[in-house]
């Protein structure tokens, strides 16, 4: 449970440590890998859904035997954006540093899918 506990809550806080600033980067990121964002409303709604997913890494690590069902979601979460830029990858469409985030995302998708057996042994 302790391994869970850890795990989630440092992906949590990553995670806020990463996206939270995004709100204030729209701008930047256009000037910075062009072209410049064209549905704000996209841009904004992923940055919210992603921090809320934050959240709930909190909440897991808060208690990781109660919310251990919530943790296989969270695992197909990190697995969706990691499948997603591999694909992207393979017909050249992202490059540099959304294949960094990707590899960091497929490191938390081991380490949740770690977590979720270990913390049902703690359920014993």
């Amino acid at each position: 449970m302790r391994f869970a506990r850890w795990v989630f809550l440092v992906a949590g806080l990553c995670g806020i440590a990463i996206m939270a600033p995004m709100y204030f980067l729209e701008e930047r990121l256009g000037l910075d890998h062009p072209p410049t964002i064209t549905h704000p409303e996209i841009y904004y709604g992923f940055v919210g859904v992603t921090l809320a997913w934050q959240l709930l890494f909190l909440v897991i690590a808060y208690d990781p035997i109660r919310f251990r069902l919530a943790m296989l979601p969270a695992v197909f979460e990190k697995a969706s954006f990691v499948i997603a830029i591999l694909v992207l990858c393979v017909f050249g469409r992202v490059t540099g540093s959304v294949i960094g985030f990707a590899v960091l995302d497929a490191a938390w998708m081991v380490l949740f899918s770690v977590a979720y057996p270990l913390t049902a042994k703690a359920r014993i």
